[in-house]
């Protein structure tokens, strides 16, 4: 059962999406005016009030959906204060005439409600205690460091007990240690700006036992076919399929820690934390794209765009057959939603300036232009929107040096990008005792992951070529 605490942080985190949702539907709504506007009409189209209606609902749906969950919130934040206020009595003992008066050992109060985890946002919101533990446990053998080690892992147990049975080492050696869960959580922002592409992907459990993910292709399809005449024979194909065996991964980095840092340092811990959270989330991102014979880059269908002299205008149908090619290649199953490029393309293009915008424009682009860029926050590294509809992903782990010095850009369908990960906590850390002559102490973080564009050939699209070299100041 969730605690008070939780119910709170999930309430809270609703609240602030259906916050989102609303003022995006109120957005849509004053660009559906300002377009009207814009073009001197004083009616709008019948499409136009479709979605002015549609984006109305959308908003009223929001409002009530914020009503409610202040209520909830109201109900919960009630209850918290007296549990608190229940804890505050059980702590406090009056003097009689018999006894003086004192305070009772912390073992001896009887507690309602939800005991504190040895590791929360309240006392280590950086986590720069669990690491100094994990340090000081192995460095000095520390009864403290090791009593809050065992206890944290206890709780981890009960919380996720079947999914540590799995993966964690015994609770004595402190070799296999989950990180607090609210530290994942905490780091995630932070980390998003590291893994745009994997933060858009169509994301799985990742299975707890093997070191590979097997799914079927179909690659022979049924057939449907018109009836000759009455009572003669129909069409019949029977469907075959292939196995698509993808490996699961191990990203990995490991810090040393000095002797002198984990004793006379501030800060240390923290910024160790926060770095390999870091580099593992760039780390998955990073191979999704670049990986040798199943990365992004290397199974994307491609489009050459070759100018030695390149510019926005002639970039821009080739986006159009990216999507094209794409779009072919799925069929119906699915449309592609994104396309990805590195922060300097992304600028170039911004940069731009001309005398002519899109033939068909779309609702959520003015018509003078061809895209418009996202100043609030749309999601997984989402800087803007292309007069076709594609959500902009930059991402600076995009390869800039193929063909010397040129970048890549390009069109997916996030349904069709699949990334297993391990649930509910992807990231571990472990310590291992480093060489004594060194004074040190080896942190490692590692985690397992599983990832495939190779459901669909000529899946997803790709754009290449001397039109994409390293523009001139970007």
């Amino acid at each position: 059962m969730p605690t008070l605490d939780e119910l709170i942080r999930d309430g809270e985190a609703k609240r602030a999406e259906a916050v989102e949702r609303r003022e995006r539907a109120r957005t849509d709504a004053r660009l559906i005016l300002a377009r009207a506007e814009r073009d001197g009409r004083t009616h709008l189209t019948v499409e136009e009030e479709a979605k002015l209606e549609a984006r109305a609902a959308a908003r009223a749906k929001a409002d009530a959906d914020i009503k409610d969950i202040d209520a909830t919130l109201a109900h919960v934040y009630e209850a918290r204060d007296e549990e608190r206020k229940i804890e505050a009595d059980q702590r406090t003992t009056y003097r009689t005439a018999a006894q003086p008066q004192r305070r009772l050992a912390y073992d001896g109060v009887a507690r309602i409600g939800a005991e504190e985890r040895t590791y929360n946002p309240g006392n280590d919101r950086t986590g720069s205690q669990f690491v100094r533990d994990v340090a000081r446990q192995f460095l000095f053998n520390d009864p403290g460091a090791q009593q809050r080690l065992a206890r944290h892992a206890r709780e981890e147990q009960v919380e996720r007990g079947a999914y540590l049975e799995q993966r964690a080492v015994g609770t004595g050696a402190f070799g296999g240690l989950v990180v607090p869960q609210y530290l994942t959580d905490l780091y995630a922002p932070a980390i998003a700006n590291m893994r745009p592409l994997a933060n858009a992907a169509n994301t799985h459990p990742l299975p707890a036992d093997g070191m590979q993910v097997n799914i079927s292709r179909i690659t022979t399809a049924t057939s449907v076919a018109l009836q000759a005449s009455e009572n003669t024979a129909v069409s019949e194909t029977n469907a075959d399929d292939t196995l698509l065996t993808i490996n699961v991964q191990t990203a990995a980095g490991q810090q040393t820690i000095s002797r002198q840092a984990v004793e006379r340092g501030t800060g240390v811990e923290d910024v160790v934390m926060d770095d390999l959270l870091r580099r593992y989330a760039s780390e998955v991102d990073r191979t999704m794209i670049t990986q040798a014979s199943t990365g992004l880059s290397a199974v994307a269908q491609n489009t050459a765009y070759t100018d030695a002299d390149p510019t926005a205008p002639e970039l821009w149908p080739i986006i159009f057959q990216a999507q094209s090619k794409l779009e072919q290649a799925l069929g119906g199953m699915v449309m592609p939603d994104y396309v990805v490029m590195h922060p300097r393309r992304w600028n170039w293009l911004c940069a731009q300036v001309g005398t002519s915008w899109p033939f068909i424009g779309t609702a959520q682009v003015p018509a003078q232009s061809g895209g418009i860029q996202l100043v609030t926050d749309q999601g997984p590294g989402v800087r803007g929107i292309l007069s076709n509809g594609l959500r902009v992903i930059v991402d600076a782990n995009v390869p800039t040096t193929t063909g010397g010095s040129q970048d890549e850009i390009y069109v997916v369908a996030s349904r069709e990008m699949h990334l297993w990960e391990d649930p509910n906590a992807p990231v571990f850390i472990r310590a291992e005792q480093a060489a004594a002559s060194t004074l040190g102490v080896l942190l490692v973080c590692y985690g397992y992951f599983a990832y495939t564009f190779g459901r669909y050939t000529n899946n997803p699209g790709k754009i290449s070529g001397t039109g994409l070299a390293a523009p001139a100041g970007f």
